[in-house]
């Protein structure tokens, strides 16, 4: 067990280092330069002097492998710079406004998994029930309508129409439902049809038929074993999305005002602020990895064979 965490894990630094390399060279190749971006934040004239000032200053004038390392040095104690609007620290801004990104993306999270398990193995069980076409209409629905367009039909029907919840903002509980359902809603079809799936394929194996002639009740068959083993693809999509939920939280965080790290992203990109840009690439980075590193171990928990077979693997 311990060889096979310790191979995920050293598995980590090379993804690690080509995920900073491709953001590196991305923000390289855009054709702003940024020391002119600075200069364009900062309302100062760009003239060639001044130009290669703040080229020196921040270490653009040096040879490109200089300032990766450089670069990554810095990523590795948190240290991004200052941003060219504010300022202020890029990551002391970061911190102020991750743990709304954060609250967000979890809340969605949790109701997407509330949501669609109950409906993904009651779907599978009562087969082309009632409940089982409703689970394909919603997951027709969710798998269809832009975030974008399903945040402003809430505010519209919610918030405008019926004024149950709020239309803008952070506060309360109460803000946290519109942009949690926009957020949550097409996890909840991705999953509701992949949980069904595993459940009706998971029901054809032999070990449920040999539970139902020893007499076990089906009750205990569906939700001790067939759950158990139909929930783990699942739970690797879950470590798959955590880190699209950070990701996707832009565009629901700007239609709904949200103070957090995505807008504070899409802020950056018009103002071409490079230092937050490169701080965005690199925690949703981060999340990726270690969501999936936490899904493999879930996983190796669930099943024990898995790190069997990482151990003999040549």
């Amino acid at each position: 067990m311990f060889s096979y965490i310790g191979k995920r894990l050293l598995a980590i630094i090379p993804i690690f280092l080509f995920a900073t390399l491709l953001s590196f060279i991305l923000i390289h190749l855009s054709p702003v330069d940024p020391a002119e971006a600075y200069l364009s934040a900062a309302h100062i004239h760009p003239t060639e002097a001044v130009l290669a000032e703040v080229r020196h200053e921040f270490g653009l004038d040096q040879p490109l492998y200089v300032q990766y390392v450089q670069s990554l040095m810095k990523m590795c104690r948190l240290n991004f710079g200052t941003s060219y609007v504010s300022k202020e620290p890029v990551w002391q801004e970061v911190a102020h406004r991750l743990p709304a990104t954060l609250q967000l993306a979890f809340s969605s999270l949790c109701m997407a998994v509330l949501v669609s398990v109950p409906i993904g193995f009651l779907s599978a069980v009562y087969k082309n029930s009632v409940i089982d076409h409703l689970s394909r209409l919603l997951a027709f629905i969710g798998a269809s309508i832009p975030q974008f367009w399903l945040g402003y039909l809430l505010i519209f029907f919610l918030s405008v129409k019926l004024d149950l919840f709020p239309v803008q903002g952070r506060g309360t509980w109460a803000h946290l439902i519109l942009p949690s359902l926009t957020l949550s809603l097409g996890l909840i079809a991705i999953y509701t049809r992949l949980l069904r799936t595993s459940v009706l394929e998971q029901m054809q194996e032999p070990y449920v038929v040999y539970a139902r002639t020893r007499g076990i009740k089906e009750s205990v068959i569906m939700g001790k074993h067939v759950l158990k083993i139909a929930i783990s693809p699942m739970i690797t999509g879950l470590g798959m999305n955590m880190g699209k939920l950070l990701a996707g939280t832009i565009i629901v965080e700007e239609v709904f005002s949200w103070p957090g790290f995505g807008r504070y992203f899409i802020d950056a990109i018009f103002n071409r602020d490079i230092p937050v840009i490169q701080c965005y690439v690199f925690l949703v980075a981060c999340t990726f990895i270690v969501c999936n590193l936490i899904v493999d171990l879930l996983q190796m928990a669930m099943d024990p064979r898995i790190s069997r077979k990482g151990s003999t693997s040549p």
